[in-house]
């Protein structure tokens, strides 16, 4: 950063120290941790302001509406935003444009401060609802093959932990190939003719401009590069890493780098397209349910429940967490 980020609540570190804590700052999105402090953005600009993690009490991600995002239903088309509670009862929320970097970044948050609260409290209130609904589900008395079979997913979770990471960037890179797979060829079109309607435009009014002045050519200006922003920020043109070959591409080759690591362990009870802890989880709940005892009709079980979900359907807070990062790994494999 080429410039000092301003302090938030109580926050004094020193110059030294912001200094040296900038050389340890992790991107995620528009924000970053460095080892003594949180790096936040404005609407416009990315980590302008830095905040003393000593001062922070909470923090946690809220996800407002538009087609979708956890209000008890929709799940999808959200709008990311993450909130910075501080010990002196203000608050900061940081909009984000991929839900997947404020996950990233509460997941290091709570490795790094594992006392730190990442939840609001009222969401805390209903998972802890949530949690004493799911164990009044769970039989007693599971048969030796259940337990068996809870005991192998348990050590494939603990070895997905540890690179959870490629488990992350798999269920990402799923979601990236997903929705432009998903995009509409005609808006490709419109989205090119706007562009190239707004540069003739604003063409024009730099013609204009030089020959006329500012006056008569200004508004063309304006309109042109306005439209060109918009167009742009639609994110619909096709670039570089917009386009179903940089999708295909980018989730193949962190395919292929998980099917080398599971190739690795003897004996890994998921395929690699399906390798994320939150399956091995969902897994483990519904033998716990007593729904079955075997590997192969946990997996059935966990893609019947992930494909009778939409936008219509009642979730949880924890179910809406969890399926927003591992449906895409279903669905972009179309259940297989």
């Amino acid at each position: 950063m080429i410039f000092t980020p301003k302090a938030l609540g109580s926050s004094n570190l020193s110059a030294e120290e912001l200094k040296e804590d900038k050389k340890n700052l992790i991107k995620y999105g528009p924000c970053g941790l460095g080892k003594k402090a949180i790096y936040l953005n404005s609407f416009y600009l990315d980590r302008v302001y830095y905040a003393d993690m000593a001062n922070v009490s909470r923090v946690y991600k809220r996800v407002a509406m538009s087609k979708g995002g956890f209000t008890g239903k929709g799940l999808f088309g959200s709008i990311p935003y993450l909130v910075v509670e501080f010990k002196n009862g203000t608050k900061k929320v940081c909009n984000f444009k991929y839900e997947e970097h404020v996950d990233l970044m509460l997941d290091a948050i709570s490795k790094a401060y594992p006392k730190m609260p990442t939840h609001s409290v009222e969401a805390e209130k209903r998972l802890r609802k949530a949690e004493e609904k799911e164990r009044a589900r769970y039989v007693k008395n599971l048969s030796k093959e259940a337990i068996t079979t809870i005991d192998t997913l348990d050590k494939a979770k603990l070895e997905l932990e540890k690179d959870r990471e490629l488990s992350t960037r798999l269920a990402y890179d799923a979601k990236q190939k997903r929705t432009l797979d998903s995009i509409n060829p005609t808006y490709r079109i419109l989205a090119i003719a706007v562009f190239l309607a707004a540069a003739i435009c604003a063409a024009f009014g730099l013609h204009l401009v030089m020959t006329a002045g500012i006056k008569t050519g200004g508004v063309y200006v304006l309109l042109g590069f306005a439209f060109i922003f918009f167009t742009i920020s639609a994110h619909v043109l096709p670039t570089g890493t917009n386009n179903k070959r940089y999708g295909d591409n980018c989730y193949r080759n962190t395919l292929s780098e998980m099917e080398a690591k599971l190739e690795k362990i003897s004996d890994f009870p998921l395929p690699a397209i399906y390798a994320h802890p939150i399956v091995c989880e969902r897994m483990i709940r519904v033998i716990r349910e007593g729904r079955t005892s075997t590997i192969d009709g946990a997996m059935e079980l966990v893609k019947k429940d992930l494909k009778a979900l939409n936008p219509s359907v009642t979730v949880t807070q924890k179910e809406y967490d969890e399926v927003v990062v591992v449906k895409p790994l279903f669905t972009v494999a179309d259940y297989v």
